[in-house]
């Protein structure tokens, strides 16, 4: 039979097949082929009933994500706060470059507009990244009224702690009463409610609620892809007079002169320029010899 992994738990796949999950456990090769499961995965197993299964085979994957792990994703999700903790546009492009790298579509929600004093500056951070091509909700009648996006695909929801994104699931489905939690004064972030990660259908599709976390890494980006993650510099970078242009100190740059005329905002170019740094610094990664 085939499937969809849809929860991985305590060495048990749950695998969803013509409407039923199937409670099952991996086979010893997978450890011996150095294949791990991830829930999105389609699969092929064998069951005797609901309860006592084993999954045979992993089949091809179009993506994979590590952080959170999971195969297969269409759409990202990406949640991120207004305030508590505050807006980070440094954060929201990470999650950007991610997704772009794997091929999966992004839709912004910016949560807790709601206890803002003043939207003025919110709602710009919405109309330029609308302009570059993205899909940006301030609330959830906004996002709501993109639900067809999800019909008959599996959607990952990431972002910070404390963001919300239990909050907008439940807000999707109520009988799914995912564990939210509060933000920490302490440490001034969201303690960690969710720990593992499961797709739940709703909208007509799957979607994961996933562990939050503050910040991500970017080991499997390299710095000569990394423009190409960034959808206007990639579309003004065309222009530029070397093929190879870093965008950073070449002559007759055309990415730069798009930044001096405001036709990139000046923070999508620094916040590329710091991650190319980050890219460009970073240790490489030996394999130890036994």
């Amino acid at each position: 039979m085939q499937g969809t992994i849809i929860k991985s738990l305590s060495g048990f796949y749950y695998i969803e097949h013509q409407g039923q999950v199937y409670q099952t456990r991996g086979r010893g090769n997978f450890r011996k082929r150095k294949i791990t499961p991830l829930v999105g995965d389609y699969c092929e197993f064998e069951s005797t009933s609901l309860t006592d299964g084993y999954l045979l085979k992993i089949l091809p994957r179009k993506n994979e994500l590590i952080r959170p792990p999971v195969a297969n994703v269409d759409i990202g999700v990406i949640v991120i706060s207004a305030i508590e903790p505050n807006f980070s546009s440094n954060l929201l492009d990470r999650f950007l470059v991610i997704l772009e790298s794997k091929k999966i579509k992004p839709i912004i929600y910016i949560s807790k507009t709601d206890l803002l004093a003043d939207q003025t500056d919110i709602l710009e951070i919405q109309k330029i990244y609308q302009m570059i091509g993205y899909q940006v909700c301030l609330n959830y009648s906004e996002f709501e009224s993109i639900r067809s996006e999800f019909v008959d695909k599996i959607a990952v929801f990431i972002g910070q702690t404390g963001a919300g994104k239990s909050t907008l699931i439940n807000r999707i489905d109520e009988a799914l009463n995912l564990a939210t939690g509060e933000i920490s004064k302490h440490l001034g972030r969201g303690k960690h409610t969710t720990r593992h990660v499961e797709l739940h259908e709703v909208f007509d599709g799957l979607l994961a609620d996933t562990p939050g976390f503050s910040s991500i890494d970017l080991r499997e980006i390299e710095a000569n892809e990394l423009s190409s993650y960034f959808i206007e510099i990639s579309e003004f970078g065309q222009s530029c007079k070397f093929r190879a242009c870093t965008h950073t100190h070449e002559p007759d740059c055309a990415v730069k002169s798009a930044v001096e005329h405001h036709k990139i905002t000046t923070f999508r170019y620094q916040n590329y320029l710091q991650l190319l740094n980050e890219i460009e610094q970073r240790k490489p990664i030996y394999n130890k010899r036994k």
